[in-house]
């Protein structure tokens, strides 16, 4: 059974940092793409940070420079670690993992940026 667990989410004030987890089972993340995802009350669900197979990076425009994706292969978990945070980045964050057809998701956990 494969499994995305995030964790790390919070309340923080305007400014602060939080780092985001997401621990993979029954699945080796290091052979998936990964990726952050995020959805606010009344928004679209988008896509924050990915990770690919090759190794490179790609964000969304408004987080370039303050959040960065990494990952353990070792602890089969992938990190998203925001700074600056605004009140405008408070949504629910996911993880998502692709390999060819195979898509799975976290359930997410909530980030609340207060001003």
């Amino acid at each position: 059974q494969v499994q995305l667990v995030e964790s790390g989410g919070g309340l923080v004030q305007a400014g602060g940092s939080l780092r985001l987890s997401c621990a993979a089972s029954g699945i080796n993340s290091r052979f998936y793409a990964m990726g952050w995802y995020r959805q606010a009350p009344g928004k679209q669900r988008e896509l924050v940070a990915k990770s690919t197979l090759s190794g490179t990076t790609d964000y969304l425009d408004s987080v370039k420079g303050r959040f960065t994706i990494s990952r353990d292969n070792a602890k089969n978990t992938v990190y998203l670690k925001m700074n600056n945070l605004k009140p405008e980045d408070t949504a629910v964050y996911s993880c998502n993992a692709v390999w060819g057809y195979y898509d799975y998701w976290g359930q997410g956990t909530q980030v609340t940026v207060s001003s």
